[in-house]
């Protein structure tokens, strides 16, 4: 940097100085907060699927029973389709 813009930069910070604002009318706004319809629909499906169990209980009790029983089987295709969409 050339010495002379220096010179020049440091000026403009020391004539930069506090200066006093004339205040403005004083209005004060309220925050308001309006949600549309799409985001009113988005609350309601939120507190619906926070309300559901994370577990069908009913379908693990079956299952159980099933395994219990010796009666629960997968085919072979179904076992392969779910590890090729969990790993593909």
């Amino acid at each position: 940097m050339r010495i002379d813009a220096m010179n020049q930069v440091s000026q403009i910070y020391q004539k930069s100085g506090t200066r006093k604002v004339a205040q403005a009318n004083k209005t004060s706004f309220a925050d308001k907060l309006e949600l549309s319809q799409i985001g009113k629909d988005m609350q309601v499906a939120k507190a619906a699927v926070k309300a559901s169990p994370d577990v069908r209980e009913s379908r693990v009790n079956e299952i159980k029973a099933a395994i219990a029983n010796g009666t629960y089987s997968v085919s072979d295709e179904d076992l392969a389709e779910k590890l090729a969409s969990l790993f593909g």
